[in-house]
């Protein structure tokens, strides 16, 4: 969940949409009349008086498109999320044989849904219930450990999201060429510290099984790198959607942008979270 191939490839393709405005297997005649080179009269008065075709006319990406997509999976996440919490509550020593296959599973679905190179509808659904399923089983967990936590860091990822929207709207908040390659190796580097520091936790005890996050004060720096790391994704998610829409990208990329904007968002509140547990140990 540190990067986003997705944004990335769409990015890559940008520069592709403008031909997908014909439904597929259809060429458009040069005339712009359909298969005939001719029209009559009538036809011709009919094209001038109907009105301009839209986005949705067109088969091309609308807001809306990625709005509806993305609260539906984000209500799959919701309801898988719930369904664990209280499966895993009644059932702890179930709890992180949950977690590993929610983590490990979402995390390689990311990856083959991100260098697909087809949009994978089945898969991006499956991935929404392993997230679900894998924050439903850390947050179970955490909150029995450190009552109020998982409000605290909900609220926090809320209000994140938020800003960072409007901070991005108004212009406060930049995303350049540049600063896109440098968050990408930057995330690319923390989800292989992620991967390290959980090895040395869980295998060999380090910082009482959770590795860096369990020593003190470097824990909160890195925690707030991450949040930080996060937050960031949040704006290059917005910016990568505004550029799609603009572009005029194919209809079905909302499934792949909806996916990225809730996979940065559950990175998020994992962030906020494994923040405030650390604040609560201190």
């Amino acid at each position: 969940m540190a990067t986003n191939p997705v944004f990335n490839r769409i990015d890559r393709e940008a520069s592709g949409y403008a031909g997908f405005g014909a439904p597929r297997g259809q060429q458009i005649a040069p005339t712009g009349y359909g298969p005939s080179q001719t029209a009559s009269p009538q036809q011709l008065e009919e094209i001038y008086q109907a009105p301009p075709a839209g986005p949705a006319q067109t088969g091309r990406l609308t807001l809306d498109d990625v709005v509806m997509k993305s609260l539906a999976l984000f209500g799959l996440v919701l309801v898988s999320g719930a369904a664990t919490w209280f499966f895993v509550g009644a059932r702890p020593g179930l709890a992180m044989p949950v977690w590993l296959l929610g983590m490990f599973g979402s995390l390689g679905l990311s990856f083959a849904i991100g260098f697909s190179k087809r949009v994978n509808v089945p898969l991006i659904v499956v991935h929404a219930v392993l997230q679900g399923l894998f924050i439903g089983a850390v947050s179970v967990t955490f909150e029995m450990l450190y009552p109020g936590v998982v409000t605290s860091a909900v609220l926090a990822t809320l209000s994140t999201f938020a800003g960072m929207f409007l901070g991005w709207k108004v212009g406060f908040i930049k995303v350049t060429s540049k600063s896109r390659r440098i968050f990408g190796m930057a995330a690319m580097g923390y989800l292989v510290f992620l991967m390290v520091n959980l090895a040395a936790g869980w295998i060999f005890g380090a910082g009482d099984g959770l590795g860096v996050y369990g020593m003190g004060g470097l824990a909160i720096l890195i925690s707030i790198l991450g949040v930080g790391l996060a937050s960031y994704s949040l704006a290059i998610d917005f910016d990568s959607i505004d550029r799609g829409i603009a572009a005029g990208a194919p209809q079905q990329y909302s499934w792949l942008m909806g996916h990225g904007l809730i996979a940065s968002l559950v990175w998020l509140y994992i962030e906020f979270l494994r923040l405030f547990m650390i604040l609560n140990r201190e």
